[in-house]
């Protein structure tokens, strides 16, 4: 098996540093990016698994950058800021991250989410293709289709969504899903689930106030509720 590439996208070289270090430690083969427009032509050239991604870097920002690489990748994008305004955090995942850390983090920490994010199963059943209506979610290609049109969703989209139409009508927990999802070794808050759920919500052409397959349980979470007419058809083998 080929080494996976990760991509630090950095303009301190003490990060730059201590991020190589960690992800070589991980089995990672580690390229550099100083600016944000050395960053998206990097990804697109050595097609990383994982993209470290300050915030505020010459150039474009971290911001534009991620929103830039997931225009052709699906890689694992986690941001990291110096800044503590929420909205910075929110505009990321918005833009298509999958997390995000705060400088100053714990190497360890930071090592237990990428774990955990590379954990996560890639295959399933080719009996396991579920058809809902127009939407067509495929376990084994990982790959969501709306009607005609394949969704580009980032791995936690589809991930959240492979976990909520493998069991539709079951309800759970924002907890539930963070350490299924991210893994159970670390946690993060809430509005991370809420920012990606959103975020899945626009591909799928509906919103929280127009919810067609992705319920709010209010208090609680969120579950996959097909209408009748979106009722699962027979596995296709």
């Amino acid at each position: 098996m080929p080494q996976q590439i990760a991509l630090v996208v950095e303009d301190s070289p003490e990060f730059t540093r201590l991020a190589t270090a960690l992800l070589t430690a991980e089995g990672f083969r580690v390229v550099h990016s100083a600016t944000g427009e050395h960053g998206v032509e990097a990804a697109r050239r050595h097609a990383p698994e994982l993209v470290l991604l300050d915030v505020t870097l010459p150039g474009l920002d971290g911001i534009e950058v991620c929103r830039q690489i997931r225009e052709f990748s699906d890689c694992y994008v986690v941001m990291v800021t110096a800044r503590t305004d929420e909205l910075d955090r929110v505009l990321g995942l918005t833009m298509g991250a999958d997390d995000y850390v705060t400088k100053p983090f714990s190497p360890r920490e930071l090592t237990a989410r990428i774990r955990a994010m590379r954990r996560r199963p890639r295959a399933a059943a080719p009996s396991d293709l579920r058809v809902f209506g127009d939407l067509t979610v495929d376990p084994v290609a990982r790959e969501a289709r709306l009607g005609d049109q394949v969704l580009s969703l980032t791995k936690i989209e589809y991930d959240i969504l492979d976990l909520l139409t493998g069991t539709p009508r079951r309800t759970f927990e924002r907890a539930q899903l963070m350490s299924t999802v991210w893994g159970g070794d670390w946690a993060t808050d809430d509005h991370v689930i809420d920012v990606h759920v959103a975020n899945l919500r626009k591909k799928l052409g509906e919103s929280a106030s127009a919810q067609r397959f992705i319920r709010t349980m209010r208090g609680v979470g969120y579950r996959f509720e097909p209408s009748p007419t979106d009722q699962p058809a027979p596995a296709l083998r």
